[in-house]
């Protein structure tokens, strides 16, 4: 941990650059880590360095919040709320994934049938905005707009750099129970009684078939009969076909996801023991994934690999959310036009149905589904076709997708989606100048 004079000087020391900066100069964030899969070219930026913005100011134990860093990743502040027996309020999946990103993008895992996005849980946030200056937005205050307008802004605004967030008081383990189904109706009948009865902790799911469905629900125990270990040889996607039960420490299953990276670890040849046991149980972790994708994304000699099958394949890597009653016909819609498997499903609902974040709207009291779905699908057609077919069938269900990947909106589709009027007036006030590059060119045309 750091303490407030610390993070204060830090913050002096950043205001201070950024108004040492041509004012016409565009900015831009320079980050170490990211868990963005859209590659951008940008020129002739300022990139403010912000990266010693990662750590934890305080754990209050008594108020149940915590405050940190924008920069700060979620394997730091788990590992600061643990020896309180406490944990953020909604945890998402990778240990690489920052807190702040997670705000400014799409934060989610399987306690957000009850508690909602990750920014749906954060009390403050204290913001840097592209003229150097710093303002403390919160729900009631004069800065509110920006409070409910920054969730999905991907650093269109400003940037966080300080910000509290709730924490929720946890037991040692979590006791895992799979349950499986052969059909899509009975399957998210299953998904939606669940989120209703509120009768456990955590629910997510995992599709490997059209006839092999799991829920998987999580519960928090004190003692458990015996503990499970998915960070080295065992992966733990697969164990879920295989046992009924399970038991995990409340940091295994927190992290559950993150050695495998789901099951995309199966594209470094990483699901067989062998490979496992040469690899190193240390490196087994997104952070180095996403370390070896960067590279692939510099290497020449990948980049010519990439380039000789780029025509031969599409990426196709998106989470959406979509309304429960349409979930069935969205799963099938997967299944037979695009393929990949396995895929993730999470249930999330508004935490507090009351309020409303502008530019990532959810229908008061309606569960929707998250699908998450991460592989490459092979292809005869032109660019973007199937991510293209997946957006039109997202929008056709009154779906809505997260924007951390690639998107092929037109402008006009993008603004009714994700509320043109009031980013507008958001980016008026806040970044009259225009320092910061626009949601569309950002997110959509990768400038």
């Amino acid at each position: 941990m750091i303490s407030q004079q610390e993070y204060a000087g830090k913050r002096e020391r950043v205001v201070t650059a950024i108004r040492a900066t041509n004012a016409a100069d565009p900015l831009a964030l320079e980050k170490s880590t990211s868990n963005l899969f859209r590659q951008r070219v940008q020129e002739h930026v300022h990139r403010l360095d912000l990266r010693d913005f990662n750590h934890v100011i305080q754990v209050d134990e008594h108020e149940q919040f915590a405050e940190v860093e924008g920069l700060t990743t979620y394997e730091e502040l788990v590992r600061e709320t643990l020896p309180f027996k406490l944990m953020p309020t909604v945890v998402p999946q990778l240990k690489s994934i920052t807190i702040g990103g997670a705000i400014a993008g799409i934060g989610i895992e399987s306690s957000s049938f009850k508690c909602g996005f990750v920014h749906e849980t954060v009390q403050e946030l204290e913001i840097l905005l592209p003229d150097g200056r710093v303002v403390v937005a919160t729900k009631a205050n004069e800065y509110s707009d920006l409070f409910f307008g920054f969730p999905n802004s991907y650093g269109t605004l400003g940037y966080v750099l300080k910000l509290k967030v709730k924490l929720v008081p946890i037991k040692p383990f979590v006791k895992l129970t799979h349950h499986r189904y052969s059909d899509w109706e009975q399957y998210f009948k299953a998904v939606a009684r669940l989120c209703k009865e509120r009768s456990v902790d955590f629910v997510d799911g995992t599709i490997f078939t059209d006839k092999d469905l799991y829920i998987t629900t999580g519960e928090f125990i004190d003692r458990a009969e015996w503990l499970s270990d998915y960070t080295y040889l065992q992966i733990y996607y697969q164990s879920i076909r295989e046992k009924k039960t399970d038991y995990l420490t409340a940091h295994d299953y927190i992290w559950r996801w993150d050695t495998d990276w789901f099951w995309c670890s199966k594209h470094f040849f990483l699901q067989y023991p062998v490979m496992r046991w040469l690899w190193g149980k240390k490196r087994l972790r997104s952070s180095v994934y996403w370390k070896l994708l960067k590279w692939s994304r510099r290497s020449p000699v990948a980049q010519w690999v990439a380039r000789a099958i780029e025509d031969r394949q599409e990426a196709v890597i998106q989470d959406v959310e979509i309304p429960i009653e349409h979930a069935p016909e969205f799963a099938q819609f997967l299944h037979e036009e695009i393929g990949i498997k396995p895929v993730w499903i999470c249930p999330v609902a508004a935490y507090d149905p009351s309020v409303s974040y502008s530019l990532y709207s959810m229908k008061p009291h309606k569960l929707y589904v998250n699908f998450g779905f991460w592989d490459v699908v092979k292809t005869d057609h032109e660019e973007g076709y199937f991510n293209k077919a997946i957006e039109a069938k997202v929008r056709k269900l009154d779906g809505q997708k997260s924007l951390y990947s690639t998107s092929f909106y037109s402008r006009e589709e993008f603004g009714e989606l994700y509320n043109e009027g009031g980013y507008r007036q958001l980016k008026i006030r806040y970044d009259s100048m225009g320092k910061l590059n626009n949601l569309y060119e950002k997110c959509v045309l990768k400038k």
